[in-house]
């Protein structure tokens, strides 16, 4: 197994800058005064909030306003960029955590951020400019794993987090969790905003993107993540995240 490495930042602290982690790495709770968008050039990594977690491929910006408890995982070895957001300009951007899909433009903005050296004098205010109009476009949703509050769902859920390929039914996680099937099923939708399968597909999906990036094939993923076949494994995968796995998988280590 891959050696999993845990840091907690000081309190308050807004890093900014690049680095190499190892898979595995884990960045504790911690929170800053700023704003803090994180991008992963290579590899992918998971940031969590008491609002649930945001798995973000190659693809993927992950955004958390100040004030906001939050943690990192990286799965593979990933190529780590951080880039603040001043507090005074956060009023522009999501008051909530999200996570944001990375066009061309982005890219190479947050990567010019990341890098310590500015080609001229205010290039770095000038591109954070750029960074923020880029992330005025609605936040997808496909990627995010909320969490509930209710005892008796969150019984059900982390039923499904330590085993996502099991094939419990509704029925049987509310006999597991004292609640009626109805009971759970009421839950999911007023709480998680999405149905019980909804919520266990992209858990599922979030279990098939580490998979993936730590160099598992399609198919053992699909039978590891709970798909009877890896036809139907591409289907959802691809719904989800906007590619298919195979996709996904060639671009984790293209050069950016």
């Amino acid at each position: 197994m891959p050696e999993t490495r845990h840091l907690t930042p000081p309190p308050g602290a807004t890093p900014e800058g690049k680095g190499r982690l190892p898979h595995g790495f884990h960045l504790g709770t911690h929170r800053h005064a700023d704003g803090q968008l994180v991008y992963a050039a290579a590899g992918g990594f998971a940031t969590t909030t008491a609002l649930g977690t945001w798995v973000a491929p190659a693809d993927r910006v992950t955004w958390t306003p100040p004030g906001f408890d939050h943690s990192h995982r990286c799965y593979g070895r990933t190529d780590f960029r951080l880039v603040v957001i001043p507090a005074g300009l956060c009023g522009e951007l999501l008051a909530h955590p999200g996570v944001f899909a990375v066009s061309p433009l982005l890219r190479e903005a947050l990567l010019a951020l990341t890098d310590p050296r500015e080609s001229k004098p205010g290039a770095h205010r000038r591109l954070r400019a750029v960074v923020i109009d880029e992330l005025a476009c609605p936040p997808e949703q496909a990627l995010h794993l909320p969490e509930p509050r209710d005892d008796r769902l969150r019984t059900a859920t982390d039923l499904l987090h330590a085993e996502p390929a099991r094939t419990t039914t509704l029925a049987e996680l509310g006999r597991a969790a004292g609640a009626s099937e109805r009971t759970l099923n009421r839950l999911f939708q007023a709480e998680l905003g999405m149905s019980f399968l909804r919520w266990r597909t992209i858990l599922r999906i979030h279990h098939a993107l580490v998979h993936l990036t730590e160099g598992r094939s399609v198919t053992d993923t699909a039978m590891a993540c709970g798909w009877s076949n890896p036809s139907s494994f591409i289907d959802a995968f691809t719904e989800v995240v906007g590619r298919t796995p195979g996709r996904y998988q060639a671009g984790l280590n293209r050069p950016r």
